[in-house]
């Protein structure tokens, strides 16, 4: 039996072509390119029937087949598609550079698909964006601004902020904020060809164009007592926004208490500005009226003020800014009183070399209306003062010189107390001589306080210019030579005065 002839064997099916990789993405594109345009090859090159595949591959790229007639029309695509003439592809174009400045042409194709899945997501945020914008403006011109519908507020901040991301830029503060849409930001004009522009933060530069905007229409809202805030905290030192903010709160009737605790923690961040203080003056003026016939509201005040700078002296007890504000707070709240001076004796006993602690006592007592000339210059002597007030004063200074001799504060005060009393310097001779000792047979001199030495010359100087001219040269030679100029000028001063004595006289009728 003949063997039966073997069947034929099935035809294997080809293995899938690899998919072809691609340096990046402007190969892939010129290969597309490249491949839609199989006949534009050299005419000489095709053969009769690409040559027709030709033809209607340009008329398929210019376009000119929509021109014809239905019939026309209907037999050209059939032939398109019969024949599987592709598509021209117009020439790729330059794609560009991404927002970080990346070549996009040197994308991977991944990488530019992830791209192109980005910016359609932006779009799309884009488009739900400006829809919003749009619905917010009729709602303004409806009169319902800033009405909520659903929380579509907060779902446009929400879209903002990943529209920033999706751009690599965040958004700033107010851009993104669609409560401040109804608001075009004013950009800082420094004029042309400025020589010197301050290269503000954007965030700072940002804020700031919003203010302009807001001043530039009087704008006096809750919004602006939080832009202000804002801005403070980026420049605590611009006085135009504090300004401004005083007087959106005073026009919104902003509760002035709750004004002063934000202002403490900008204080306390802010030892050195000036600006806080003129600013917490004002509402100071502005509380005032309101609580002036409360006795018990105007003694909250009182003790709340002098807390709160008790913790500002914690910090810095000479802070010049506080010390001035505290003479104003003296005069408006009339604290010539008991509570106030103990409250500086406090700080003395803390530092008894703090001269602005004694100006400010000066300033108490000496200025007090009960018992003081109004207007009364603080080195003129004012009649008014009693004798008990200046006695007090005196035994006062003089307990503080025994616990720091070397300290010229109390010195100082004592000088003045005398001034004001209209009382000679002379009165301090026994007490400034217990802290110079004159050396006898030829023992060395024992001064614990130059500033009591000082006192001591200008008292000889009117009965013993000797003395005064010993105590002067002193000073200048050995227990202030920092100054020795200054005393060598004294002397001189003293030595050309007057003597009142005949041989003074005589000598002064010398030729």
């Amino acid at each position: 039996m003949a063997p039966k002839p073997s069947k034929a064997s099935k035809a294997q099916p080809k293995a899938p072509e690899p998919i072809k990789e691609y340096p990046n993405i402007a190969a892939f594109h010129q290969a597309t390119y490249e491949n839609s345009r199989p006949y534009h090859k050299p005419l000489a090159s095709l053969s009769a029937t690409e040559k027709t595949h030709y033809a209607y591959a340009r008329l398929l790229e210019t376009g000119i087949w929509k021109s014809w007639d239905e019939f026309q029309r209907k037999d050209f695509w059939k032939y398109i598609e019969t024949n599987k003439i592709p598509v021209p592809l117009p020439e790729p174009k330059d794609l560009g550079r991404d927002r970080n400045g990346r070549d996009i042409s040197k994308y991977s194709v991944k990488e530019y698909e992830e791209y192109q899945k980005r910016e359609r997501g932006l779009e799309g945020l884009v488009r739900e964006s400006t829809r919003f914008r749009d619905r917010q403006r009729r709602l303004r011109r409806s009169g319902r601004a800033g009405e909520d519908i659903e929380g579509e507020i907060e779902e446009e901040r929400n879209r903002r902020k990943l529209i920033g991301v999706l751009r690599g830029k965040k958004m700033g503060r107010y851009e993104e904020d669609p409560e401040w849409d109804d608001v075009v930001p004013i950009a800082q004009d420094d004029g042309e060809g400025a020589l010197a522009q301050i290269a503000y933060t954007e965030e700072y530069s940002e804020a700031m164009s919003y203010l302009r905007a807001v001043m530039s229409t009087q704008e006096k809202t809750p919004r602006v007592i939080a832009l202000t805030s804002h801005i403070i905290s980026l420049n605590p030192a611009h006085y135009t926004v504090w300004l401004y903010r005083a007087s959106t709160l005073f026009a919104i009737n902003f509760p002035i208490h709750a004004e002063i605790e934000w202002v403490n923690d900008i204080a306390l961040d802010n030892q050195k500005n000036y600006q806080i203080w003129h600013h917490r003056q004002l509402l100071v003026d502005h509380l005032y009226q309101e609580i002036k016939d409360d006795e018990a509201k105007l003694k909250e005040l009182e003790d709340s003020e002098r807390a709160f700078m008790t913790e500002m002296f914690d910090a810095d007890a000479k802070n010049y800014h506080v010390w001035s504000y505290r003479q104003y707070l003296v005069r408006k709240l009339n604290l010539w009183n008991q509570a106030e001076i103990e409250s500086i004796e406090v700080l003395l006993k803390k530092d008894v070399r703090n001269n602005s602690a004694w100006s400010h006592r000066f300033f108490v007592v000496f200025n007090d209306p009960k018992h003081c000339t109004e207007g009364s210059p603080a080195t003129a002597h004012d009649p008014k003062i009693p004798d008990n007030i200046l006695d007090r004063e005196i035994e006062f200074a003089k307990a503080a010189t025994f616990e720091a001799p070397q300290n010229q504060s109390p010195w100082n005060y004592l000088r003045g107390v005398l001034c004001k009393g209209g009382r000679d310097l002379s009165s301090l001779e026994l007490f400034a001589a217990e802290f110079v000792k004159e050396g006898k047979d030829g023992a060395e001199e024992d001064v614990r306080s130059s500033h009591a030495l000082d006192s001591l010359a200008d008292i000889w100087a009117k009965t013993d210019v000797e003395k005064a001219k010993w105590a002067l040269e002193l000073l200048g030679n050995k227990y202030d030579r920092i100054r020795k100029g200054y005393w060598d000028w004294k002397i001189g001063q003293l030595m050309d005065q007057p003597v009142n004595t005949l041989e003074g006289n005589l000598e002064a009728l010398k030729v």
